[in-house]
């Protein structure tokens, strides 16, 4: 079904596959300039800046936001400088849309949006009218293009577009007219042959690819370049809910060859001068390639609690309680004995039942897939039980279009809900299961807690990711577990008849057109960065949280769900960093800040507490530290995970941790760039090191000489852990894989707020 190759290889022709040893040995074929022959190549030269293809110094086309992201990067890019947008900048606002949780405070949130596109130039879309990534496709996105969006699923490939999903500091970068600077990435092939079965989705076919290539790495910060005869069997509404996806295979982007489906979608759409034929040259080399057999996949389902953790829907039907009872192993680590989650029970009669269905977002919510759904349920129902099923169409045209062809009539009269464009179930905002709950989703995430489950509170529930076929045979099914395969009605989807009249009549379209008078409208919990001091020349760590799980998500550093409404709040959001995973680090960290706050407002830095005063005193009992300055050393806080930052771009999983007094993640690795990147952004240090931890929360540990190290080797950092009440002092190593010289300031300078500052 899918075989990954263990070299690279050269694609001839785009249809011949040719090892890399078979190549260079036997046809003498030169790899360094067939690299150049990649779509990812091409587009990457022509937005690159630096002259130098090895060092990427990137500029977008077009940026996008939501509304749990927009506010924190305006406010960054105002306290920098920023007058107007240098390009085009689209805020949606789709993740706050309903203004159900904390007051006034989310809508707030749009008016502010929609002030700062006045101001500034910036394109609006109000809440409810198009998820983020379904209106980028439908009016922005282009063959050749690049978009920046502070979202982790800003996936455009299949559309030709290079589409990344970053912290909000790196969209902040190219609102300041500066760029994203990373090495020049490996590109790998994925080479699509075979026909999909007309039951199968294109999240089986994503689900598939990920469970083939996550746990072992193998697209890591890589491009995944889609190519090879398969791609002209689909569709590229088709190819969309495949695309999205790959955000979940840790990948830094991906690209799909584009054809004459590619021309009429953007036709379609208005945009056909967007068009442009993209495809390898005769001969390009790929650093690997993913061989995907398009033919042999079949209906999947992703159990909890990971986009990889695949199986077929047949499979796990066949043999649910061995394959169930893992899943409540890893449900009895999530809860921690603070909650209680069972699966098996939902076995009735040998039969899965489930208790909810979404299908919805930019992965499901397409016109396809819900077109199909339709199809599936029409003259059947969801039944009176327990099973219920919410369809979330992606944009108001959509959504337009599914009514004039008799879907949504369909939809309802099967038993389904119908409802706004919105990106809720994906994050834990809308349609939360009930505890105990088992809800399938044609979403793009399944991590713990991600739904909207609170264990801390008792409360537990879990989410499996399906594709919206089969999702509608488990409907039609009473909720029992049903593959599409089941069912004999696809492959009957009439064209997509695209009307943007809901966008010429409520988008604000403003980009070209700043004014300068128009007044920010800031509500009362829009609130501005706090004040955050530069690196001094030593720091002392506090250990405050010590997590020895293999992966931490984005999602267990600052939970998603109703902390959303705090976002544009630093201060306030802060309050929620780790409260589902590790719910006293907030105490811990406040109290390491406040007293660093307190000693430095004093006018007496050399003031100590107890435990400081002990920690200090066994530094200076080494003789090259005997002079080592109180003055000189900030206090604040650290913490340890093994593979931190799985997950959405959200910089507040690191801007949190900052403005409680983080300087420093220490880890074995980053689990994705754009989290590292955030931490740095946010001037703390991404320390890794190689063995386990011999420190524990509480420890201390102090990295002398930080400020000079930065500028020198990064590859062995001298520390030294303090143990209260052991008077022990114990080297250890860490380092920092390669920083730019902009990010060693950005670090010096104590944030990209500060540094921004102090170049302009």
């Amino acid at each position: 079904m899918i075989s990954l190759y263990s070299e690279g290889i050269f694609l001839l022709h785009g249809s011949e596959i040719v090892s890399e040893s078979q190549a260079v040995q036997e046809m003498c074929m030169d790899r360094e300039k067939a690299r150049h022959e990649t779509i990812t190549y091409n587009i990457l030269k022509s937005h690159n800046t630096s002259g130098d293809m090895n060092r990427l110094r990137l500029k977008f086309d077009s940026m996008t936001s939501h509304d749990i992201t927009f506010v924190g990067v305006i406010q960054t890019a105002r306290a920098s400088g920023m007058e107007r947008f240098p390009l085009p900048y689209v805020l949606t606002n789709c993740h706050n849309s309903l203004c159900a949780v904390g007051g006034t405070i989310n809508e707030d949130d749009h008016l502010f949006g929609l002030s700062a596109c006045k101001k500034y130039g910036g394109i609006f879309v109000p809440p409810h009218i198009a998820v983020m990534h379904q209106y980028m496709r439908e009016m922005m996105a282009g063959c050749g293009n690049m978009i920046l969006g502070s979202d982790s699923h800003t996936r455009y490939g299949a559309l030709g577009t290079l589409g990344v999903g970053e912290g909000g500091g790196e969209l902040v970068k190219q609102l300041l007219c500066d760029t994203y600077d990373i090495a020049y990435p490996e590109v790998i092939a994925v080479y699509l042959e075979g026909k999909p079965k007309p039951y199968v989705g294109p999240q089986d076919i994503a689900l598939a690819i990920i469970g083939a290539v996550f746990q072992n790495g193998y697209v890591k910060n890589k491009v995944m370049e889609f190519v090879g005869p398969g791609v002209a069997e689909m569709t590229t509404d088709y190819r969309n809910g495949i695309d999205v996806m790959t955000t979940e295979t840790t990948c830094l982007t991906s690209v799909w060859i584009t054809d004459g489906d590619t021309k009429n979608y953007l036709e379609s759409h208005g945009r056909g001068d967007a068009y442009r034929e993209l495809k390898p040259g005769a001969v390009a080399y790929y650093d690997g390639c993913v061989r995907v057999n398009l033919s042999e996949i079949r209906p999947m389902i992703a159990l909890p609690f990971h986009p990889s953790n695949v199986y077929t829907i047949d499979e796990l039907n066949e043999n649910p309680y061995d394959i169930l009872r893992q899943v409540e192993e890893k449900a009895a680590q999530v809860a921690d004995g603070r909650a209680e989650f069972t699966l098996c029970d939902k076995v009735v009669d040998g039969k899965i039942q489930v208790q909810q269905g979404i299908i919805a977002g930019c992965a499901g919510g397409n016109y396809t897939n819900v077109m199909e759904a339709a199809h599936a349920l029409r003259g059947r129902n969801c039944g009176s039980g327990d099973f219920s099923l919410a369809v979330y169409p992606s944009s108001q045209p959509v959504l337009a279009d599914l009514i004039t062809k008799g879907a949504v009539t369909e939809l309802i009269g099967a038993g389904a809900v119908i409802r706004t464009a919105f990106c809720g179930p994906c994050f834990g905002a809308g349609d939360t299961p009930a505890h105990n709950g088992f809800s399938i989703r044609h979403t793009t995430r399944n991590f713990p807690n991600r739904e909207g489950s609170k264990p801390g509170k008792g409360q537990m529930a879990a989410v499996a990711l399906m594709d919206a076929r089969s999702i509608a045979a488990t409907a039609a099914n009473g909720g029992v577990l049903t593959s599409a395969q089941a069912l004999d009605c696809w492959g009957d989807v009439p064209d997509h008849e695209f009307d943007r009249t809901v966008y010429k009549n409520r988008v604000y379209f403003g980009w070209g057109r700043p004014n300068a008078e128009e007044k920010l409208v800031c509500g009362p919990n829009i609130k501005d960065w706090p004040e955050m001091g530069g690196l001094t020349e030593h720091i002392l760590l506090k250990v405050c949280a010590r997590i020895m799980d293999p992966v931490t998500t984005t999602d267990e550093l600052i939970p998603s769900g109703e902390t959303s409404s705090f976002r544009s709040n630093p201060l306030g959001l802060a309050e929620f960093t780790l409260s589902r995973r590790e719910p006293a680090y907030v105490g811990r960290a406040k109290e390491v800040d406040t007293f660093e706050k307190a000693r430095r407002a004093g006018g007496n830095p050399e003031e100590l507490a107890e435990e400081l005063s002990q920690v200090f005193g066994r530094i200076r009992r080494l003789p090259e530290f005997a002079a080592v300055n109180a003055a000189e050393t900030e206090i604040g806080s650290v913490i340890y995970a093994v593979r931190p930052g799985d997950g959405s771009a959200r910089e507040q999983a690191a801007s949190c941790q900052r403005v409680l007094g983080g300087l420093a993640n220490i880890c074995r690795e980053y689990a994705t760039k754009r989290y590292r990147s955030n931490v740095i952004n946010w001037g703390m240090l991404p320390f890794q090191m190689e063995k386990e931890p011999e420190f524990d929360t509480g420890d201390y540990i102090f990295v002398p000489g930080i400020r000079d190290a930065l500028a020198g080797d990064l590859s062995r950092i001298r520390a030294y852990v303090y143990r209260p009440g052991r008077d022990t002092f114990d080297e250890i190593t860490l380092s920092i894989a390669e920083l730019t010289l902009e990010e060693r300031q950005i670090i010096r300078a104590g944030s990209l707020i500060n540094y921004n500052r102090k170049k302009r």
